[in-house]
């Protein structure tokens, strides 16, 4: 795939007609933002929805800017890459099903990200966004880098809450951050994939009891 597309970015709104933003006040660049930003969230929900539905079937840029209803061109213009796409499309998702917290209690914030993750991993569609992501992983060298580039910023996100913990002396200073890391996200893909046991709030307080120790009576 092109990194960019051959008929160039579209002229932005205000310079059309040789028309500048002068005496137009304020109003108009912000209606553009908004317009750009219910534009970008199309892109990424189409792109979400082609991956789930697509069921390892390529997904092209313009089956997504079709979705979307969006010009090819306004894609290449934000995004250098389909894979870039998708990778923003799973990552916007993550955010809103799972914002990053800051309470200011290590257990609190583990508890929280655990919990959220775990719940996300039952709706739609992130969770048959990520099923399919995983099976055609296994075979497609493009879709395995792009799960490691998603897994790898959910990796950091639980870092940082780690990082901060240990700082305020919730953690010893020689604990193994990417262990615990791992053993968090660990617990979670063999429970998503196996479906063995649930992913639910009692196992994320399970699992932060057991990497922090038991909450103090």
């Amino acid at each position: 795939m092109e990194a960019k597309d051959a008929e160039g970015p579209a002229p932005d709104a205000g310079s059309r007609g040789g028309a500048g933003t002068a005496g137009t006040g304020g109003a108009r660049p912000h209606t553009g933002r908004r317009r750009n930003e219910a534009a970008r969230q199309a892109v990424l929900d189409a792109a979400l929805r082609l991956l789930v539905e697509s069921k390892g079937a390529p997904i092209t840029v313009e089956a997504v800017a079709r979705a979307a209803g969006v010009g090819k061109q306004t894609l290449y213009r934000w995004w250098p890459s389909k894979g870039a796409v998708l990778l923003d499309a799973l990552t916007d998702r993550a955010g809103q099903d799972v914002p990053p917290p800051d309470t200011g209690s290590l257990r609190e914030d583990l508890r929280t990200v655990v919990a959220a993750t775990f719940a996300a991993a039952q709706r739609a569609p992130w969770a048959p966004a990520l099923r399919t992501l995983v099976r055609e992983a296994a075979t497609d060298p493009h879709l395995a880098e792009l799960l490691r580039a998603y897994t790898g910023t959910r990796r950091a996100l639980l870092r940082e809450v780690l990082d901060r913990g240990r700082a305020r002396g919730e953690l010893p200073a020689d604990r193994d951050l990417d262990l615990l890391v791992d053993q968090v996200y660990g617990l979670f893909w063999y429970r998503f994939l196996l479906g063995h046991a649930p992913l639910d709030a009692a196992a994320a307080e399970r699992l932060t009891d057991s990497l922090l120790g038991p909450a103090a009576p």
